[in-house]
């Protein structure tokens, strides 16, 4: 069976309570029996209704429990012709590990400035010893 194509106008024509979808990463949801649930409250998803939600949805940081639970809500997906490029946060970034690996240099940099900020403490910490007993 072919998924379901909608345009923006179309999802534009739900942001109530009683029909609310947005658009995250090219997918259409309908999250309307969500709203008493959501953990955030309903506002949040209703502020969203009708929009693409896809970074407001990334910035929050959700689990990988509520991506698989967000699939169940899916209704569809946007017109070819309106998708919007996925930023390397996307759907399938569902933990720190794979986000490093689409960030090219993040891995690295997550152990490298630690490493230098001990180096430096230690050293500072070496020079202010070695200072402390040349004065006595």
């Amino acid at each position: 069976m072919a998924t379901k194509e909608y345009t923006m106008a179309e999802v534009k024509q739900h942001i109530d309570s009683k029909s609310s979808w947005f658009v995250i990463h090219n997918s259409v949801y309908d999250v309307t029996a969500f709203l008493n649930e959501h953990p955030g409250g309903e506002e949040v998803l209703l502020e969203q209704a009708g929009r693409n939600a896809s970074e407001a949805f990334e910035d929050v940081g959700h689990s990988s429990d509520a991506r698989e639970m967000m699939l169940k809500y899916k209704v569809g997906e946007l017109v070819e012709s309106e998708r919007q490029p996925v930023n390397e946060k996307g759907p399938h970034s569902w933990s720190n590990e794979s986000a490093d690996q689409n960030n090219g240099g993040s891995s690295w940099t997550s152990w490298l400035i630690p490493v230098t900020l001990g180096l430096l403490a230690t050293i500072l910490y070496r020079f202010y010893v070695s200072s402390a007993q040349a004065s006595h």
